[in-house]
Parts: C-alpha cells; sequence; structure tokens
C-alpha cells in the first residue's frame, strides 16, 4: 500500500514484470527508481529481490525494503540502513538470500494482532477505527521514500524516526 500511494502521488504505473516482481519505473531527482513488489510468497521476497539486485546490478545499500511490522505499533515508521530481520519472515529472506544485514528498510507499524492470529492480521484488512492512523502512516512512509531519494538515508531516519 505504501508503494501503491507513493507511486499514485508520482505518477508511476506497476506495468513490468522481472524476477518474481511486479515493477515500476521511472526517474525521480535525477536518479532511476524501481518500484517492486515481490509476487513470490513473503517467506521467499529474498528471492525476488535476489534477481532485481542482478539484473539492475545494484548492491543491497541501494535498497530501501518497505515493509509492515507487527512489532512496531500501529502507524509507527522506522528507517534503519541495517540490522537483523527481527520477526518478519520477509526480511530474513531478504538477508538470507543476500548474505547482508547491510540492508535499508523502512519498517511500518501495524500493530500486533489482538482478536486474530498474527498470519491473519498481517493478511487481512484493518478495522474500521484504525484505518486513519494507517493512512497517515502510509503517507508519511511515502514521503520518507521521497525524502531517501532527495535527501538521503541518514535525513530520512532523522525526520521519520519518532
Amino acid at each position: 500500500m505504501v508503494l501503491d500511494r507513493f507511486a499514485e502521488l508520482h505518477a508511476i504505473r506497476f506495468n513490468q514484470k522481472r524476477a518474481h516482481s511486479k515493477l515500476a519505473r521511472s526517474r525521480l531527482h535525477g536518479v532511476e527508481i524501481v518500484l517492486a513488489k515481490p509476487q513470490t510468497y513473503m517467506n521467499l521476497s529474498g528471492r525476488a529481490i535476489q534477481g532485481l539486485l542482478t539484473i539492475y546490478g545494484l548492491k543491497p545499500e541501494n535498497l530501501l525494503v518497505v515493509y509492515d511490522d507487527f512489532d512496531l505499533p500501529l502507524g509507527t515508521l522506522r528507517i534503519r540502513e541495517r540490522g537483523s530481520p527481527g520477526t518478519h519472515n520477509g526480511m530474513r529472506s531478504i538477508v538470507d538470500c543476500l548474505r547482508s544485514q547491510e540492508v535499508p528498510r523502512l519498517r511500518v507499524g501495524i500493530g500486533a494482532a489482538e482478536k486474530t492470529s498474527a498470519r491473519d492480521h498481517v493478511l487481512g484488512n484493518f478495522e474500521s477505527d484504525d484505518w486513519p492512523t494507517f493512512e497517515v502512516a502510509r503517507d508519511r512512509a511515502a514521503e520518507a521514500i521521497e525524502t531517501f531519494l532527495k535527501e538521503g538515508l541518514a535525513v530520512a531516519m532523522n525526520r521519520y524516526n519518532r
């Protein structure tokens, strides 16, 4: 949803498929960007990311992986330049496939599952009361991506980690 919002704000369309991912390519702020939504199972996301890095000749530190995290309260953003994958299976797959924890990431808090299983919580929809909080976080996350592209990771971390 964050990538869809970012793409919408910049009139970028997801109209390509490569390396098990839906892709949108554009040029923003003098930088060629590729937005990728892996179409693998989440716990195999690393295969898609590894393929994309090979195709585009990039290093892990050139990425910004955006993902939901139920270990963070709903609406919280956390940007890091590296680190362990924590409990997120998709990030674990990326770290394992790339053999590196040097992967910049933007975590979007979706809160802990209260009434359902963790799986159903992650794959389901938000409660109606939670949508406004998530929409603000989604829009801030899209702004954080913009800041990352224009001003770099350190500025994005200082501005959006609260």
